[in-house]
């Protein structure tokens, strides 16, 4: 089973607000174009309206979808769009919520995703919704996520979002939600970039804290290192397959962790068993995260 646990969907670039959610596109496809409030020159912004992903989700058994919200950037991705979206294709597709724990509204619409909406997880990110991670009010969201047994997946800092605060970004402050909610499943996206070395320290420590490997293969010689670093952690197995759609495709990126050990050929750098690269792009995600 390939379960791909990091797609994005929306109508228009408008719905990103100041939010930059993955590197700049490479692929060729549909594009947009779109002046962002806080950027000068214009940006690319990748096609990623439903027909567009569920093509590409072809090549995968499963496929999580996230929705997200800031008002800190005004940015949103409804959680009713997303919603629409899978109720069309159960059978292979699985809603997360934005949700913005600096809202009042935060544990209502997080109640209301899982209860009306039907989606399963929570997509949160401190540094682009301005929050520390320990703050009371994602606290009391975390505890109802617990409740709700809705994983939450942690968005890195932007690529290019001036206004997202690094303070708020670093993994290592998740260790005290980690020991306070010890059965909320968490998972880190592009393995926390860029504090890695946090995140597997992270996984190692904390029996439900997992790190998906998207975004982190469009820079190889990283990825190399990152996957290195983990196996030799012994942790590359709390690792999960994400595509990081639109901004890369699956195919780019299963070609590219089983092309990881290419940086190592005819040297003594060292390498990454095909058994454990393989684990990453079939592992069963939905079952440990509690999604089966």
């Amino acid at each position: 089973m390939i379960v791909d646990c990091h797609t994005h969907i929306w109508q228009s670039p408008e719905q990103l607000g100041q939010l930059e959610l993955g590197d700049a596109p490479r692929a060729q496809g549909r594009q947009f174009r779109a002046l962002p409030a806080s950027k000068s020159p214009w940006r690319d912004i990748p096609a990623a309206d439903p027909d567009h992903h569920w093509a590409e989700s072809s090549l995968v058994d499963k496929s999580i979808v996230l929705g997200f919200k800031s008002k800190y950037l005004q940015a949103e991705i409804p959680n009713a769009y997303v919603a629409q979206y899978v109720h069309r294709f159960p059978q292979k597709l699985i809603g997360f919520a934005g949700i913005d724990p600096t809202e009042r509204s935060a544990l209502d619409e997080l109640r209301s995703a899982r209860e009306d909406l039907q989606l399963r997880g929570v997509t949160l990110s401190p540094a682009n919704q301005d929050f520390h991670p320990t703050d009371s009010r994602a606290m009391r969201l975390y505890e109802e996520a617990q409740r709700l047994d809705m994983p939450i997946l942690i968005h890195p800092v932007g690529q290019f979002a001036e206004q997202s605060k690094l303070e708020f970004a670093r993994p290592y402050l998740f260790d005290e939600v980690v020991r306070t909610f010890p059965t909320l499943r968490i998972i880190f996206a592009q393995l926390g970039h860029p504090w890695l070395d946090e995140t597997i320290c992270l996984l190692g420590k904390h029996a439900n804290v997992f790190a998906d490997v998207s975004g982190l293969l469009s820079r190889p010689w990283q990825a190399y290192n990152a996957l290195v670093s983990a196996h030799q952690a012994q942790v590359i197995d709390k690792l999960l397959f994400g595509s990081d759609f639109p901004y890369t495709s699956v195919s780019d990126c299963i070609e590219a962790v089983y092309s990881i050990n290419q940086f190592a050929q005819g040297t003594n750098l060292p390498v990454v068993p095909r058994e454990a690269l393989r684990g990453i792009v079939e592992r069963d995600a939905l079952a440990l995260l509690g999604l089966s």
